[in-house]
Parts: C-alpha cells; structure tokens; sequence
C-alpha cells in the first residue's frame, strides 16, 4: 500500500522557502497564506515548477523564464487545485473563519483528512532589535507583536502533530523576555510540548551569518523530541565569490531579466543545487545609484580590499557625508566580502536602499542584484520571483533559506514517520 504524503499548511507563507524545502522533501501542499499579492504569485510560479518538475514537463517552465509564455499561460497549464493552495490574505482574527473555510475546501478538494504539519513565521519587524531601535515605542503598539496568537487559533483547529516556527533572535528578548515567555505558554495551552534552538543558517551549507530561533512543537501525547542538526561539513571550503563570480559585470540600473552567465557553475553552486547547467540566468538586475553613493562604495570597497577593513561612517572624506546622526548611521554601508566564508545576514531592506550590500567588485561600484541576494539566501537560479524589483528584494530578505529549510523539513518527517 503506498503511504499518502504528509501534509502542511503554511502561514505567513512570504515568497515561499519555507514551503521549498517542505515541497522538496515530498509534503502535500494545503494552504499557503500570503497577504503580498506578488510574493502570492511568486508562491505560484514555484507551485508550477514543482508540477512541471513531477510530470517531466519542466521545458514548459523555462519557456516561461524566457518570456516566450506569460505567466497566465503558464498557470493555465497548471491543474487550479495545486494553484489554489495560494490564499492571497491577510491573517486578521476577523478573517480567520474565512480563512478556516477555505482551507477546509481545499482539503476537500485534495481529499485530505489530517494535516500533518503547520509552518510559518509572523512578520519579525516587530521583533527585531533593529526595529525597536528605530521605534521610540520599542514597538509595543505593533500588532505584529501578537500575531502569534492567530497562528495558535490555527493549531487549536487543524491539530497538526507538528509545527514549526520561525523567527529572528530578537524574539527571546522582546518586552524583556515576557513576550517569548507568552508565547510558550499560547503554544503549550493549545496541546503542544515546545522547544527552540538558535540555528545559523551556514551550518546548513547557506554561504550566510544568519541567525533564526527555530521553534519546533509537538502534539503532547506524541513521544518525540527536538531534532538533532549535523552542522555542514563541507561549506567551510568556500567563500561568497563561489556564488558571484559566474554573473556578468552590471552597471547600476542595469538588468538582465534573461541572458546567460560568464562561466560554468561554481563547486559550491552545483554542490548546493544552486544552478546547472540548464539553468537559465535570470533576474540579474540592479538599482540606479546616484555619484556620491558610488564614490562611498570605492572608498568602503577600496578599505576591505587592501586592509580587510570595515570603516565606520565617520571615517568618509566630508563631502560625502549627508547624515547628522552619525551614531546611528555609523554601521550603514558595508561590502559583501568576497573572500569571507558567508555575507553579512540579507534583509528585507534591502527594498529600501543597497548601501549595506555593496558588490565587492570596484568596477561595477553598485549594491548586489536580485539574483546575488537570492543566492546568498541559497534560492537555486531557476526560483523566479515575480514583482518590480523592491517586492523581490522584500521576499529574498523576508524568506527562509530553502537549504535550511530542506534539512529542517527532512528532521520533521522522521519525526513524525
């Protein structure tokens, strides 16, 4: 007898790494529930590659990526029931029974009777050190705070054995710590025994210091135990030029929505299932910067190359200063060291500006492209995410690694199998 797939439903579901590590792991999509309409369809496009990918029709998908078919072509050529897992909504306590509603239409519509995992993260804004620097709130009045409690009304309905949350490390600390202690207790009261760990996304092959609190809970009848992580042994070997390298040069403002590489993939690119050689370059395209910006980036590239050195804001020559404050602005532009073993964390402001990603070569004196942020977040080159360019940039910084993803979501099915 062939075992039916497990089963999740993800909230907060964003451009989607979560769900590809999930989705590569052999889960049963129910409901992805995404309140941006472009990283919705981002969710959608992936959603076809998956399928095409399953049915041996992936030629499909790269005429997509080459614009020889738009995107509601290729939809079209999708069965509605693996698209319509997409729910474009916001998450509110007075949507949620519409919310439940269509989750339970959709499980009809697949004939599921269980789901097997719930996933997701609420927006962390709310939760991160720097956004309570920025707020002179500290973001109390941020109803962001308390998204956690919608994700529980969810777990009380759909009583999934597992669930995963994910969040930034500013979690643990917000509301000095009464605000994560509350969180526990949401979760334990609906039925589950919980524990976090502070996992680095490099551990798991991400060329990236990136720091999450995975939460993992169980159902407390069920006798299991927070997974054990083997940290990568073999992405200490490269350098973040292992992923930018085989890229053309771009001006600033240059785009390259579909053309080809300069080289064959690197080690660590095929190693990590980032590109092959089938893969088609796309979404390579950068912002405009104007000519103080670029002379910032000669000095601050200029430093790392000669002295492997990070200057503070204060040490540029004065005309290139514009800002008053110089404590907060002391830590604003950085390089992505090309030779250091992981790039500084990527983040959604990166929709905001580039100055803190600034590409290490002198010649191109520009931030990183849609494409490099996407790598560095280990997004293989054949995810196309769909929106101007400052929606892309917020769905790379906003996502979950998927080669974290992959491992977590392989731990999660041993557990519950």
């Amino acid at each position: 007898m062939i075992k039916a797939p497990l089963t999740y439903i993800e909230l907060f579901a964003g451009a989607g790494g979560l769900a590809e590590g999930l989705l590569r792991t052999g889960f049963e999509p129910i409901a992805h529930i995404e309140m941006d309409r472009y990283a919705a369809l981002t969710l959608k496009t992936r959603l076809s590659y998956h399928y095409f990918k399953k049915n041996g029709r992936l030629e499909i998908y790269y005429e997509y990526l080459k614009k020889n078919i738009s995107r509601e072509e290729l939809y079209n050529m999708v069965p509605a029931i693996e698209l319509n897992t997409v729910i474009n909504a916001e998450i509110t306590n007075k949507n949620i029974p519409r919310l439940i509603n269509l989750i339970r239409q959709r499980m009809e519509q697949k004939k599921v009777k269980k789901v097997d995992v719930l996933v997701g993260g609420p927006p962390c804004q709310a939760y991160s050190i720097i956004g309570r620097a920025r707020d002179p709130y500290k973001m109390k009045n941020d109803k962001r705070n308390y998204l956690y409690r919608l994700y529980v009304k969810f777990l009380k309905i759909f009583k999934p054995s597992v669930f995963i949350f994910e969040n930034v490390p500013g979690l643990l600390s917000a509301g000095n710590g009464k605000l994560w202690q509350d969180i526990q207790n949401y979760f334990k009261n609906a039925g589950y025994k919980v524990e976090y760990r502070l996992l680095n996304a490099h551990d798991f092959g991400v060329l990236q210091n990136r720091k999450r609190v995975i939460v993992i809970g169980w159902r407390k009848e069920l006798n299991l135990k927070y997974p054990e992580f083997e940290k990568d042994s073999n992405v200490s070997r490269f350098r973040v030029i292992d992923i930018l390298d085989d890229l053309p040069p771009l001006k600033p403002g240059e785009r390259i929505y579909t053309g080809a590489y300069i080289k064959k993939p690197s080690e660590y690119l095929k190693m990590y299932g980032i590109r092959d050689e089938e893969d088609i370059l796309t979404l390579h395209i950068a912002r405009k910067h104007n000519k103080r910006d670029r002379e910032i980036y000669r000095f601050y590239i200029e430093a790392w190359l000669k002295e492997k050195r990070r200057p503070n804001y204060d040490e540029l020559p004065e005309e290139l200063k514009t800002h008053r404050n110089r404590r907060v602005f002391k830590d604003r532009f950085k390089v992505v060291a090309p030779d250091l073993p992981y790039s500084q964390t990527v983040v959604a402001h990166l929709e905001k500006d580039g100055h803190y990603f600034i590409h290490p070569d002198i010649n191109q004196l520009r931030s990183i492209s849609v494409r490099e942020a996407a790598r560095l977040q280990s997004f293989p080159d054949n995810f196309y995410f769909e929106g101007p360019m400052t929606a892309m940039f917020r769905q790379i910084g906003n996502a979950v690694p998927p080669l974290m993803a992959e491992k977590i979501a392989k731990k999660i099915k041993e557990m519950i199998e």
